[in-house]
């Protein structure tokens, strides 16, 4: 029987950090100039990774997917996911990227095994996308998408909307999901990690997007499955589907069956937890498989988090940590936990 929490959610879904570093700077996730970097020397190597893979599949973890930072700056990346792809357990192997080395990656990964491609990209505008990340490399992460889709056959693309920056790209960006062959997701702006400028006031609610696309499309049909996935999914007249994440203002906590491991081995039970189990110390102090399954099992069935209920909750709520209290305390940064 899976492993289940306080709440009777199940240990379900890991998402699996390989590094802390990212090539880009987007607005919502990494606004400020200078950060705390994970020391290399803490960082899980691909053997360990897998270990504790083994660790959480034996507790009834089925998906795996993998995160950042930007994972494809780690290096050999298509190595690690050769050896969970090798986990019988392990049914549904995924990658979340912001596209820039896809092109160059994304056949080697596909034989690797990996089952699926998530692409984050906000905007289509080359002028809005230096703005949003400071980079000018919004032809990279297209090329990317294609390669995905030319290699995987479709993908996902993740799309943060904020107020005044690109909410008006809401139909441009189904359109190109159309023509991608990609599944579009749209997120409302979350108040985690390095938010340090979100407001109420930038957030675009699922009701605000769907009223927007049902003046451009007409009605949508909203697709009923069970499922612990964070989108609620919509279907347009003609067919095309896609989804949103309202994690802001109509969380999913009860449903959550996903925790997070960092790339130096401190597990997080909630995206708005501001506190971890170490489990890279006892890995390399030699602790065996089941007793380090052990740890987790013990620590899942007393898990009662739900962050974002919480947040909602707030009668002042602004942004979830300072500048100063993440230099202080970096794992709270999203780039650490994996989004």
């Amino acid at each position: 029987m899976p492993t289940r929490d306080a709440l009777g959610r199940h240990l379900g879904s890991l998402r699996l950090s390989v590094t802390d570093r990212c090539n880009i700077r987007c607005s919502y996730c990494m606004p400020e100039h200078e950060y705390a970097w994970l020391p290399r020397a803490h960082l899980l190597t691909f053997e360990e990774m897998v270990c504790l893979v083994d660790v959480f599949a034996s507790l009834g973890v089925r998906r795996v997917r993998l995160t950042g930072g930007e994972p494809l700056l780690r290096r050999d990346l298509p190595a690690l996911v050769r050896l969970i792809a090798a986990r019988p357990a392990i049914g549904d192997l995924a990658l979340t990227t912001n596209g820039l080395l896809l092109a160059a990656e994304a056949r080697a990964l596909r034989d690797a095994g990996l089952h699926r491609v998530t692409v984050s990209l906000d905007t289509l505008r080359r002028e809005r996308f230096k703005t949003l990340t400071r980079f000018d490399g919004l032809d990279q992460v297209l090329a990317g998408v294609v390669a995905a889709r030319d290699v995987f056959g479709s993908l996902k693309i993740d799309s943060v909307i904020l107020r005044g920056v690109n909410d008006d790209e809401l139909s441009d960006l189904v359109e190109f999901g159309r023509r991608m062959q990609a599944e579009v997701r749209f997120i409302e702006y979350m108040d985690v990690g390095g938010a340090t400028r979100w407001s109420p006031q930038a957030v675009v609610t699922r009701r605000e997007m769907l009223e927007a696309i049902v003046a451009r499309y007409g009605p949508v049909e909203p697709i009923v499955e069970e499922s612990t996935a964070p989108a609620d999914r919509y279907r347009l007249r003609d067919g095309t589907v896609f989804g949103i994440i309202s994690s802001t203002t109509q969380p999913f906590c009860r449903a959550c069956d996903r925790s997070r491991l960092t790339a130096d081995g401190l597990w997080l039970l909630c995206l708005y937890a501001t506190d971890g189990i170490d489990l890279r110390t006892p890995l390399r102090a030699g602790a065996t498989n089941a007793e380090l399954a052990a740890i987790v099992e013990r620590r899942w069935a007393s898990r009662d988090d739900r962050g974002a209920e919480a947040r909602l909750a707030l009668v002042d709520r602004s942004a979830f940590a300072s500048p100063v209290e993440l230099r202080a305390r970096a794992h709270l940064e999203m780039h650490k936990r994996g989004g």
